[in-house]
């Protein structure tokens, strides 16, 4: 599924790990697929099921009403 990067951005900044988050600005796609980038959502510490709404309720899914 294609994400935002600032979806994934502000979900680690939700964290409280801004220093991270800055990372993930400089090094993501603007686009992030979470299958061909789950190595790097996992290097931001970020599961791609937190972003689907998995995860928690801050997930997409939850954003979008699903």
């Amino acid at each position: 599924m294609q994400i935002d990067k600032q979806t994934v951005i502000d979900l680690i900044k939700n964290r409280g790990d801004h220093d991270q988050a800055a990372q993930a600005e400089s090094e993501l796609p603007d686009q992030v697929d979470t299958d061909q980038h789950q190595d790097l959502l996992g290097k931001f510490g970020v599961n791609p099921a937190e972003l689907l709404g998995g995860g928690g309720a801050g997930g997409i899914a939850g954003k979008l009403g699903l």
